[in-house]
């Protein structure tokens, strides 16, 4: 499923131009990558409910720029501290035929059956919630699943027990003994254990 952002190009820049845009309900952005960068402007509500889609944070978007389309990777998007509004967002263009590094979101799955949890009584806790990797962009996967299912009490999934898409490989800074994930003895179940001894 490809997802389509419709965005046109704008002249006016600067503090004041982008303030004046945002009270007519468009966003201000730019797009950069192969070739020149070019300030685009958005409609505000399409994108406000796009960025509440995760696969719109992880995946490979076809931008159509005044008509003409392009693929694009969301790189950056900044939010007003305290209202739902979009302030500025950043595209990067994606060439089709060469690898890319990307953050790609962790889904963990099977948590409520695993050992640690159900007979241990342990709470599971996420250490990592996404890993950079590295691919071409058409084999870009929108999460990897992490299971659950066989971890006990006081252990811990690493990142070379993830099992990656074909074609797909951990960018260089993840290293195999790394945590993704672990289960741990409550804080207070011990304290309570050691009282009752």
């Amino acid at each position: 499923m490809t997802i389509e952002i419709i965005a046109t190009s704008r002249t006016a820049q600067g503090t004041g131009a982008s303030r004046r845009l945002r009270r007519t309900g468009r966003v201000p952005g730019i797009v950069y990558g192969v070739g020149d960068a070019v300030a685009i402007e958005l409609d505000h509500n399409n994108l406000y409910y796009a960025l509440r889609n995760e696969a719109f944070h992880a995946s490979i978007l076809s931008l159509n720029l005044n008509g003409k389309a392009e693929s694009v990777l969301l790189r950056d998007f900044q939010m007003h501290p305290y209202k739902q509004q979009v302030l500025h967002i950043d595209f990067q263009r994606v060439d089709l035929n060469k690898a890319m590094h990307t953050k790609v979101p962790l889904h963990f799955t099977n948590t409520e059956v695993a050992p640690g949890v159900k007979l241990g009584g342990g709470i599971v806790n996420h250490v990592l919630n996404e890993l950079e990797v590295v691919c071409l962009p058409g084999v870009l996967p929108e999460f990897i699943e992490v299971d659950l299912s066989n971890l006990q009490l006081g252990h811990s999934i690493h990142v070379s027990d993830i099992k990656l898409p074909a074609g797909v490989a951990l960018a260089g800074h993840h290293h195999a003994a790394d945590a993704v994930a672990t289960i741990q003895v409550p804080r207070g179940a011990g304290e309570a254990a050691t009282a009752e001894a």
